[in-house]
């Protein structure tokens, strides 16, 4: 009998322990819901990014834009948020700004108009000044952003890594344009929302929020090229990925939408002023500071860079570098964890600016509709890292805010 009852207890269930302060914090954060955790990093990276703001407008000297030592909605609205309130004011001019030699200057064109128009709509209805609302539509949307990455991210990696996607999106370097009064975090979630459409192949509400897209920032046009070579894709595998002739008809006609779109503001630019070129002008007037004026000639502006940044060959060497690395960097096995469409997307992206963008201290900037690519860096679980990420995003913030935002003296380092 006292064997059996020796036998029993060996083989029940060990005595239960408190697990103390870390086991309630693992059953707390079991029962949160996915969206509120991606939310609490959303709010804690913006209480950095907020304080690195605050940091640098409290040492910010008197500038074009504002006086010395600015308030928060004042230092959000420098450099191109003041372009979104020229537009939100009073829209866009029918008459092109010429200088002395007929060349066009920098006007309105160049700022799409979905943000400014929304944040216009909103000061009518609350009566509220232009930055503070413009500084609540980019939060509010990038908040929506790093929902709809992590749920494109959940697609292809664990929730674990899919949520360290969401602090690499939220704590990189540029990420204080997110809370600023820039059309970028507006862009970003039309973008995000867009690739997670396509890949769960819901085109029709994809080619919805392309159109939306289209006239928020440029570089949808490069939809057409990711979408055509995903149909070929999808065509070659179709024996193992069903490819049916009404899932074809639909993504061929998303793609010859969206270089359509593409296209769509330089036509209504062109449309408004009388001026064919009075969009691509009107961009151009931007890198003449650099290069003076010229015409656009596709897949140019990158060695015209190379070589105004570093004469004599040696800028065109770094380019080429700098190219095959980026090449090496798709094709390594974490890149090639991200689905095929993701894929074509950073792809078709990178040539589109390839073809149309000059480097300078934009080019940060313009890179961010690239942030699937954060997934790939979301693949290790190495905690060290991981941290190392995290805090070379915060670094990298404080960095970016000390050359391109804040501004001293003659500033030729825009973000």
């Amino acid at each position: 009998m006292a064997d059996g009852l020796i036998t029993r207890a060996a083989h029940a269930a060990p005595p239960q322990v408190d697990p103390g302060g870390g086991g309630r914090i693992r059953r707390a954060y079991d029962a949160t819901p996915w969206w509120a955790r991606v939310l609490v990093v959303f709010a804690l990276s913006r209480v950095v990014s907020t304080a690195l703001l605050l940091g640098f407008a409290h040492v910010q000297a008197t500038n074009p834009w504002t006086l010395a030592r600015p308030g928060y909605a004042a230092y959000a609205q420098i450099w191109d948020g003041q372009w979104y309130y020229i537009v939100a004011m009073s829209g866009y001019p029918h008459s092109l700004p010429l200088d002395a030699l007929g060349h066009v200057g920098q006007n309105q064109w160049a700022f799409l108009p979905v943000y400014p128009y929304i944040v216009r709509g909103l000061m009518i209805v609350t009566g509220a000044p232009f930055s503070p609302v413009a500084v609540f539509v980019s939060v509010a949307s990038a908040a929506g952003c790093a929902v709809v990455v992590y749920r494109l991210v959940l697609r292809f990696l664990p929730a674990g890594s899919a949520l360290f996607a969401v602090v690499l999106f939220c704590v990189a370097p540029l990420s204080p344009l997110l809370q600023v009064d820039y059309a970028e975090a507006l862009f970003l979630l039309l973008l995000a929302a867009a690739l997670l459409f396509l890949m769960q192949r819901r085109y029709w509400l994809m080619l919805l929020v392309i159109a939306v897209a289209a006239f928020t920032r440029p570089g949808v046009v490069a939809f057409a090229p990711a979408l055509a070579a995903l149909w070929a894709v999808r065509h070659v595998r179709r024996a193992k990925d069903p490819f049916t002739i009404g899932e074809r008809c639909r993504l061929g006609i998303v793609a010859v939408a969206s270089g359509i779109l593409g296209l769509a503001w330089p036509l209504v630019a062109a449309f408004v002023t009388g001026d064919l070129t009075a969009y691509t002008d009107t961009e151009l007037s931007w890198r003449a500071v650099y290069i003076g004026f010229g015409k656009l000639l596709p897949f140019t502006s990158w060695v015209q860079g190379a070589n105004w940044w570093l004469p004599h060959g040696s800028g065109v060497i770094l380019l080429a570098v700098v190219v095959l690395l980026f090449a090496l960097a798709f094709v390594s096995p974490w890149v090639r964890r991200l689905p095929i469409e993701l894929r074509l997307w950073v792809a078709a992206y990178a040539v589109y600016l390839l073809a149309v963008f000059f480097p300078q201290s934009s080019t940060f900037r313009v890179l961010m509709p690239m942030f699937p690519l954060l997934g790939a860096l979301a693949v290790p679980r190495s905690k060290l890292f991981r941290v190392v990420l995290v805090v070379a995003g915060v670094a990298g913030q404080w960095g970016w805010l000390s050359i391109c935002w804040w501004v001293n003296g003659y500033d030729w380092t825009p973000p």
